[in-house]
C-alpha cells in the first residue's frame, strides 16, 4: 500500500506537518511519501491565466502523486477559518485538470491548532467537500491545544486519549 500524506500549508514550522508526520509513523509497514506544498508553488489560479498558459507542470506532478497513491492523509492548517492559500491554489489547479482530484481514494483528514478550536472549521469544510472531489473519507480528527497534547521536541502525541483517537483514525484508513 502506498500512502501520500501532506500538511495543507506552506509553513515550514507547521504543527499540521508535525501531526501528519507522526500520523504516518503509526501506519506500520506501508510505503509513505510525505509531500511539501512548498515544492508545488504555482501562480495563483485564475481562468485568464489558465487560458493564457495552460496547466502548470507542478499541478500535473502533484496530481500524478495522488494518482499513484492507494490512500491519502491530509492535515489542514486553518487560516481565518478556512483553507490555507497554498493548499487552495494547488487544489484549484489540480481540479481544473481532473475534477475528481482524489479519485475515490480512501482518506484520513486531520487538523490541529494551538487553541481549543482544533481547526474544526476547516476540517468541517474539508469533510463536506472532499466526497464531491472523489474522496472516500474514512476518518477525520481535529486536535485542539496542540502544544498541550503533542511533544514537539520528540515529535509524538503525549495525551493518551488523543493518541488513541489518532491510532484509530489511521487504522480506519487501513481497514
Amino acid at each position: 500500500m502506498k500512502v501520500i500524506a501532506f500538511a495543507a500549508t506552506n509553513s515550514t514550522t507547521s504543527i499540521n506537518k508535525q501531526l501528519v508526520s507522526y500520523a504516518v509513523s503509526l501506519l506500520g509497514n506501508v510505503e509513505v511519501e510525505l509531500l511539501d506544498l512548498n515544492d508545488y508553488e504555482m501562480p495563483l489560479y485564475s481562468e485568464d491565466r489558465e487560458k493564457a498558459t495552460g496547466h502548470p507542470e507542478l499541478a500535473k506532478q502533484f496530481l500524478n502523486k495522488l494518482n499513484d497513491a492507494d490512500a491519502i492523509i491530509i492535515s489542514f492548517a486553518e487560516h481565518n477559518g478556512s483553507y490555507s492559500v497554498a493548499y487552495k491554489n494547488v487544489f484549484d489547479w489540480c481540479s481544473r485538470i481532473q475534477h475528481k482530484v482524489y479519485q475515490g481514494k480512501p482518506m484520513v483528514l486531520l487538523a490541529a491548532s494551538p487553541g481549543a478550536g482544533g481547526a474544526q472549521s476547516v476540517l468541517a469544510a474539508a469533510n463536506g467537500s472532499m466526497p464531491y472531489f472523489g474522496a472516500e473519507v474514512k476518518a477525520s480528527l481535529s486536535v485542539p491545544n496542540f502544544f498541550d497534547n503533542f511533544d514537539t521536541e520528540n515529535q509524538r502525541m503525549i495525551n493518551p486519549d488523543w493518541d488513541d483517537r489518532l491510532h484509530s483514525a489511521m487504522q480506519q484508513l487501513l481497514a
